[in-house]
């Protein structure tokens, strides 16, 4: 029987774990929608579990929007893993990995708002995942420096700042709030 590990570190049923998955499955859509003013009543119902229940998976609403932050930042490694493994010029296999992960938060509202306001109230949620997406990062980036082709004051620790940025011009609408353009300044911003 294959398990599933909570914060206890105790294995949970096989009802349990599917009670979970689709706990979360419901939660990345409904955060997705309503940002985090989704309410746990909402994810219960589209999960088809009783609010209890969803409480026994994750005892508040943060914990359980930590949950999610925290599968967002491993799409973004995995991300930034795939993106070591493209050829290319290597400013533009990084300019197309923030793109990329760009476009991951631009369909959901609910990481446009955590990582615009990423304090450490959620930082601590994801802080391991942080330091794992990190790692390729840094690789991305000392790549495009060896090429000449990104600015050598770049680091690893200004691409968070940066893509928060981006995340907080998502959460707005209207003509003069255009993430896109907002991230190519970005990336015109990081090249040599």
């Amino acid at each position: 029987m294959t398990t599933t590990q909570t914060g206890s570190e105790r294995p949970l049923r096989a009802d349990a774990r599917r009670n979970r998955e689709r706990i979360l499955d419901s939660a990345r859509e409904v955060f997705a929608e309503c940002g985090v003013e989704a309410q746990i009543d909402d994810v219960a119902r589209r999960a088809g579990v009783g609010v209890g229940t969803v409480y026994r998976h994750f005892p508040t609403k943060e914990a359980l929007l930590g949950e999610l932050v925290r599968q967002k930042f491993r799409i973004f490694t995995a991300n930034a893993h795939g993106a070591l493994e493209r050829e290319g010029e290597p400013f533009a296999v990084f300019a197309d990995l923030l793109r990329r992960n760009a476009e991951v938060c631009a369909r959901d509202a609910a990481i446009q708002h955590v990582l615009s306001g990423f304090g450490e109230h959620m930082s601590v949620h994801a802080q391991s995942e942080l330091e794992e997406l990190k790692r390729p990062s840094a690789e991305l980036i000392a790549r495009a420096q060896r090429a000449g082709s990104m600015r050598q004051d770049v680091t690893v620790d200004d691409i968070p700042m940066l893509m928060c940025g981006v995340s907080a011009t998502m959460a707005h609408s209207g003509p003069d709030f255009d993430w896109h353009r907002h991230l190519e300044l970005v990336i015109d911003m990081l090249r040599a």
